[in-house]
């Protein structure tokens, strides 16, 4: 029997996350709906979860709040925000908390279900596709279907973005990875907004990335980006 996905909504508008819930369950998913940031993260603590849907802007626990405290718990969980916010600036935040995905009120029920489905995808040993795609460069080994980076005895967990940005750069070693084709394969248009949030997400890969001297994450002004290590066997 295939696994159902078990969700957690975090949404304050009663309306909309009745119809959420409601359209997630119709669509072969357990949903856990929470009206507030501290409820939603009470159930976290209580459950265990595939997937987490959070509002912004909820009383009590705000959504980048709410994400920050799930992420002390669970860092490889995919993650997405829904919310009324169109400012730049609120979606960076996001995705510095470590959100896979965004949606703008109002959207489709049909994009946000495509939405998470590719995220699943990613983030789940359900894609058969990329099983076993391990990559090993200096001292580390980058397991891209578990979300894994080891040096030593350390092993980092790294949220799917990070992964499929790290597995594009395993791709092209030693080689310039071209910022409109990230893009494009990552985040599947190279707006300025997102440009910005994949800058975000380099930052993050170079700190994963600092324990071995060898290894080094190099920007190629006006190009791209290099990962700069040794190929190992």
């Amino acid at each position: 029997m295939e696994k159902k996905f078990n969700l957690l909504l975090a949404e304050d508008d009663k309306n909309l996350g009745g119809v959420l819930k409601s359209y997630l369950e119709a669509k072969g998913y357990n949903a856990t709906l929470c009206e507030n940031g501290k409820e939603a993260l009470d159930a976290f603590k209580k459950e265990d979860f595939d997937f987490c849907i959070f509002d912004v802007m909820m009383p009590v626990m705000d959504g980048f709040t709410l994400a920050e405290e799930v992420r002390k718990i669970n860092k490889k969980i995919p993650m997405l925000f829904l919310t009324a916010k169109s400012m730049q600036e609120d979606k960076i935040q996001g995705f510095e908390v470590g959100a896979d995905d965004y949606l703008t009120k109002p959207f489709s029920m049909e994009e946000l279900l495509l939405r998470i489905r590719a995220i699943l995808r990613r983030s789940n040993v359900t894609d058969n596709h990329h099983k076993n795609a391990i990559y090993k460069f200096g001292k580390y080994v980058f397991n891209y279907d578990r979300q894994t980076l080891s040096i030593g005895k350390k092993e980092d967990k790294l949220t799917s973005k990070e992964a499929d940005l790290l597995k594009l750069l395993c791709d092209n070693l030693n080689e310039v990875l071209d910022r409109t084709v990230a893009l494009n394969k990552i985040w599947h248009d190279d707006s300025y907004f997102n440009a910005r949030s994949m800058d975000v997400y380099i930052t993050k890969l170079r700190k994963f990335l600092k324990d071995d001297p060898q290894v080094e994450l190099i920007n190629v002004h006006g190009v791209g980006f290099k990962l700069v290590a040794p190929e190992v066997d």
